[in-house]
């Protein structure tokens, strides 16, 4: 592909070029950003605020809750008017509540913000899948999101560290206002260099009830709803880890900061390799085996975590391993599962992408109301809600080979 694609020569090509991968890179990126820089300061924000840090966290299941309603906004929005202009929208929204967040005076008041920051940032991500899948076939979207979740996972390497690093000199406040100008550059970025994916001709102008319509019709495919749900179920035993991750390590294993940000970024490092091995060999393999294969490893990894957890708590060593194996292997089943719920949806792409992220962060979401309602100690809660949802997302994926098999 050229550096310069017109969108009618873009749809046309079956290759992309890395610099248009690092722009929906960087989109997709907000989100760990704004969800990981902060987690090294949890302790320090719940001192300010008189709280414990456990009830601080709950701010970061409040950004997905964010995440899974405006993402539904988007996804019907950019399939109406396009890809580019939504984007204007939502970052626009996210810069402003970053500084809100940062100015916030009490707890309650940052969870909203944090739901409104959310609310604009998951534009990126809908844009970004919506975009690939404008352009390419199955295969060739796999490989695309596979490079795109390897620029991304470069954020929550650097984010607990910059946090850290920024916490050491300044206020946790800070960090939120370093979060708005990563936002304006990413909408400066979108303004000089994205290019509109979705031709006039191509886009849907739908009421609201044939919206409604249409995404029910969407969900009652099962090409996108089985792969979708397994996706969401093994994305959601890493929210289960973000979630909880400030309150094991830094107060459970008493965790320096720094220990922290490389705890966190080596598992981020284990989605950028896996996602570099899944690039490499996807066009080979296919996406469904691979789907397949990353999500054995995820079980596999709960099971570690919950053997530590149950039998040799204080044995460290074997729960980073754990954590470490779930959390990689999202490489493997995020751009495989996303590349196959996308695959037959075409022009309703936007839409489609929409309800893939929503429902995926509600279940995420609902991870963390599992967690924190069991009556075990945290590194418990976290092993019984992976196995759950390891199984779950398992079971997904196999009747989902059946299913192909059959229609074969």
């Amino acid at each position: 592909m050229q550096k310069k694609m017109s969108t009618s020569s873009f749809t046309q090509t079956r290759q992309y070029s890395l610099q248009w991968i690092a722009l929906l890179g960087l989109l997709t990126a907000l989100g760990p950003l704004s969800i990981d820089m902060y987690l090294p300061a949890l302790p320090s924000m719940a001192k300010d605020f008189q709280t414990t840090t456990a009830s601080i966290s709950s701010s970061v299941p409040a950004y997905f809750l964010g995440l899974a309603i405006g993402q539904l906004i988007y996804g019907a929005l950019s399939d109406r008017i396009g890809r580019k202009k939504p984007l204007y929208i939502g970052l626009i929204i996210y810069i402003a509540a970053s500084f809100l967040c940062a100015i916030a005076q009490t707890e309650w008041s940052l969870i909203v913000f944090r739901v409104l920051q959310a609310l604009g940032g998951c534009v990126g991500v809908v844009i970004a899948r919506a975009a690939i899948r404008d352009c390419f076939d199955v295969n060739t979207s796999a490989q695309a999101l596979a490079h795109m979740a390897m620029i991304l996972g470069i954020a929550p390497i650097i984010a607990p560290m910059i946090g850290t690093v920024i916490i050491s000199f300044f206020s946790w406040h800070s960090i939120f206002i370093l979060l708005a100008v990563v936002g304006s550059l990413a909408l400066l970025c979108v303004h000089l260099l994205f290019q509109e994916t979705l031709p006039v001709e191509r886009r849907l102008h739908l009421t609201s009830k044939q919206l409604m319509i249409m995404y029910g019709s969407v969900l009652q495919d099962f090409s996108f709803r089985t792969p979708m749900l397994a996706m969401s179920l093994f994305s959601g035993m890493m929210f289960c880890y973000i979630t909880a991750a400030s309150a094991l390590f830094i107060e459970h294993y008493h965790f320096s900061q720094q220990q922290f940000a490389l705890a966190f970024g080596m598992n981020a490092f284990g989605i950028m390799l896996f996602s570099f091995l899944n690039s490499k060999i996807v066009r080979k393999v296919g996406p469904l085996p691979l789907l397949q294969f990353g999500g054995t490893l995820q079980f596999v990894g709960a099971i570690i975590v919950a053997g530590a957890a149950f039998y040799f708590p204080e044995n460290i060593q074997w729960v980073l391993i754990g954590l470490f194996i779930v959390v990689a292997s999202i490489g493997l089943t995020g751009p495989n599962a996303t590349a196959l719920a996308l695959s037959r949806q075409k022009q309703r792409a936007g839409v489609a992408s929409a309800l893939l992220g929503s429902i995926q962060f509600a279940i995420g979401l609902l991870a963390g109301v599992i967690l924190y309602h069991l009556n075990g100690g945290i590194l418990q809660n976290i092993a019984i809600t992976m196995l759950i949802y390891g199984a779950l997302g398992l079971i997904c994926v196999y009747i989902l080979r059946i299913r192909t098999k059959k229609a074969a």
